[in-house]
């Protein structure tokens, strides 16, 4: 078996798609201080948050093969480690992203070991519940705002960054995402990339030749639920909120919906479905015709569907098959 990366040549499309997307959100920055446009900063930074959740998601979905509806808990825990940690005046961002970590991979290890006990449709309706069990117990905590969220009084004091300005936010969520696709890449081309390839094509056969993969698919999970706790740390400091609201299954669905749009099991894919997701999302509901920006999620389903018959391998996946044929 090959565990070398795989090399992309330098002429292959899909290659500069990569290069052309992240030099894009790398630049974007300056392009909204000279144009005096601080909206698309906000908007990207939220793209890039979805985007790194996706791509955590896609661990599960696109290469281990467990479809998950309850990987928002992850995100709501993630910005209630801001929250919580926020309240009593305490803004050592590093103490909370130290606890978004460790109460993610916590809970993870605790869930994961009774959800991974199931497969298929009982497997997506125990992690939904979880999900559930989180949202209603955020709800329930009325001193920090119940279901209302709560406002944070200030940035996470992450030093040497000083997050109080959005451009600092903003680089900061563009190296975790541009650091999470780095080890995404690294990870599927290594030999627990291929196990957990091998348990999604045929998971008989691989504890056949002696693998626990109960122990492959638990340590899968928690690593993707970490990740999705550093999005949810993200969007706390981005919007200087947090709220029960960003574990809601409906959430979970709206990540699904991204790594199917971007393509599932590709590692580019997914930042391409938050995006276009949320870039169809801003401009239906914004959209000059009163009844469509009213009724924006309708015309925002019919998009999804159109493309998704149009790319049945989802954005990045169509476009990297097309690639690897002219290659």
């Amino acid at each position: 078996m090959n565990l070398m990366p795989e090399a992309v040549p330098l002429r292959a499309p899909r290659l500069w798609l990569v290069v052309l997307v992240i030099g894009f959100l790398a630049l974007l920055p300056l392009w909204a201080y000279w144009s005096a446009q601080p909206f698309y900063l906000t908007l990207f930074s939220r793209i890039m948050i979805y985007g790194l959740a996706a791509v955590s998601l896609n661990l599960l979905i696109g290469y281990t093969g467990l479809v998950s509806l309850g990987h928002a808990l992850y995100l709501g825990l993630g910005a209630y480690a801001v929250g919580l940690l926020n309240f009593p005046q305490m803004d050592n961002g590093w103490m909370q992203l130290i606890a978004a970590l460790v109460s993610s991979a916590l809970v993870a290890v605790v869930t994961g070991a009774i959800c991974l006990r199931t497969t298929g449709m009982a497997f997506i309706m125990i992690t939904l519940a979880f999900a559930q069990m989180f949202y209603f117990l955020g709800i329930s905590l009325k001193q920090y705002g119940g279901d209302d969220g709560m406002r944070l009084t200030r940035r996470s004091d992450l030093w040497p960054l000083d997050l109080s300005s959005n451009y600092a936010l903003y680089y900061l969520i563009f190296f975790c995402l541009v650091t999470l696709l780095y080890l995404s890449w690294r990870l599927v081309h290594a030999r627990l990339g291929y196990i957990l390839r091998g348990i999604k094509a045929n998971e008989r056969r691989m504890k056949s030749l002696g693998y626990n993969t109960a122990r492959y698919k638990l340590l899968a999970y928690v690593m993707a639920s970490m990740a999705a706790s550093v999005a949810g740390f993200l969007l706390a400091n981005l919007t200087s909120y947090t709220s029960p609201a960003y574990s809601l299954w409906t959430v979970s669905g709206e990540m699904v919906v991204m790594v199917i749009l971007g393509g599932m099991g590709t590692i580019f894919g997914p930042l391409l479905g938050a995006m276009g997701f949320l870039l169809f999302e801003e401009y239906l509901s914004s959209f000059p015709i009163k009844f469509v920006a009213e009724h924006w999620m309708l015309f925002l389903g019919a998009v999804i569907v159109l493309i998704v018959r149009i790319a049945k391998r989802g954005l990045y996946g169509s476009f990297r098959e097309w690639s690897l044929r002219r290659e």
